[in-house]
């Protein structure tokens, strides 16, 4: 039975045992991984009969099980603003206009939340998208309701408002328009150039000092992008698009992130002195994070693109989370523990201090009827017990 969250997306569930030992191009996993909460699975076993030879005229990639289409579900929400409580991130509240995530990157933190769709944060979370189409209209009446003060909003805490289908579905645009509209201060976090589509409105709300933009690099090589983030823009493009976003005014900066042992870590200062010649003011870092069914899919990862890397990168891993292949506690799960959380800390410090850049966020100006304490993204979030933190992340 599908669950409610499913149901009301309008999606069905598919017991699909999608498994491959190569991996698909263009597509961050080959793995059709059961979500946690499945308590069977079906394999798909394909002896050739019932696909149809040749294919059809211009269906090639739909018949072919192993290069699957990317679905879009349209989905009337019922909220948009979701409101979080952690000390580890640096605002209060976000929007997230798309689930799921055509980018594809194999390490997403956010690929578990399909499993609350009873799809797969596997291949499901990259191919079968849904798209919030009435997020506009719902931002608009919830900084309309009266005596309701709400802080910075957040775009991209989840999904990457930029994925490839926010060119066709425009909801990111859609939602920008809104906060302009209503002179809304709000940060914004892609690894996308699609943003770049959108400078007119970000330069005005950087008039009002009232929008900071964080551009993801992962890594300035070409090839290790290419299969890490197979549907992201390319370096260059990112680099290019902190360079518009700058000359356009815009407070912008570069999030170094996620920094994987032996994979793109040797790159740190590279990324940053990149950053601050693309006109970066600030950047910032996390270390690689592998909730739930995250960690078998990097795992998988790592054995077909690293594999002579596979066992010091885990090792690594687990200094960083005493331990743990994760560690999944307040004040350590985005920043890691021990002498090599402390040795990235600095290396990103030193690298930053070489080149002028901050690492800290700008001040935003608070919009009308916001309060709250300027002087973060979203102000001060308060610490809560380890009992009261969410799981999921």
């Amino acid at each position: 039975m599908p669950s409610d969250a499913m149901a009301g997306a309008g999606l069905e569930p598919v017991a699909d045992g999608r498994q491959s030992q190569v991996p698909i191009k263009g597509r961050g996993t080959a793995t059709a991984l059961p979500n946690r909460f499945e308590g069977w699975q079906r394999q798909r076993d394909d002896d050739g009969w019932a696909r149809p030879q040749p294919w059809p005229a211009g269906q090639e990639d739909a018949c072919d099980v192993g290069r699957p289409a990317t679905e879009v579900t349209p989905q009337v929400a019922r909220s948009i603003l979701s409101r979080n409580d952690s000390p580890d991130v640096p605002f209060e509240w976000a929007v997230n206009p798309y689930r799921g995530c055509e980018h594809g990157c194999s390490y997403c933190y956010a690929r578990p939340t399909h499993s609350y769709l009873n799809l797969s944060p596997g291949l499901d979370f990259e191919t079968r998208l849904v798209a919030k189409t009435n997020a506009p209209a719902l931002l608009q009446v919830a900084l309309a309701k009266p005596g309701r003060h709400i802080g910075p909003i957040n775009l991209g805490s989840a999904t990457d408002p930029y994925q490839p289908i926010e060119r066709t579905w425009r909801l990111t645009r859609g939602l920008l328009e809104v906060l302009d509209a209503c002179s809304h201060p709000f940060t914004l976090v892609t690894k996308s150039a699609l943003v770049m589509r959108d400078i007119d409105l970000l330069a005005r709300a950087a008039r009002r000092r009232q929008v900071h933009v964080m551009v993801s690099i992962t890594s300035l090589d070409n090839g290790l992008s290419r299969v890490l983030e197979p549907r992201a823009s390319a370096p260059l493009r990112r680099l290019q698009a902190v360079r518009a976003l700058a000359e356009a005014g815009v407070p912008v900066g570069v999030n170094v992130a996620p920094i994987i042992p032996f994979i793109n870590e040797p790159e740190i200062e590279a990324i940053v002195a990149a950053a601050a010649a693309a006109g970066a003011r600030t950047v910032h870092h996390t270390v690689l994070r592998l909730p739930w069914e995250v960690r078998p899919l990097f795992e998988e990862w790592l054995q077909h693109h690293a594999p002579l890397k596979k066992a010091r990168v885990l090792a690594r891993l687990r200094d960083l989370g005493d331990g743990e292949v994760y560690a999944a506690g307040f004040g350590e799960r985005m920043k890691g523990r021990g002498i090599w959380g402390q040795l990235i800390a600095q290396r990103m410090s030193r690298a930053a201090a070489r080149h002028g850049l901050q690492l800290q966020p700008p001040v935003l100006v608070p919009g009308d009827g916001v309060s709250g304490t300027p002087g973060t993204m979203g102000g001060p979030a308060k610490a809560l017990p380890q009992a009261a933190q969410q799981r999921l992340f």
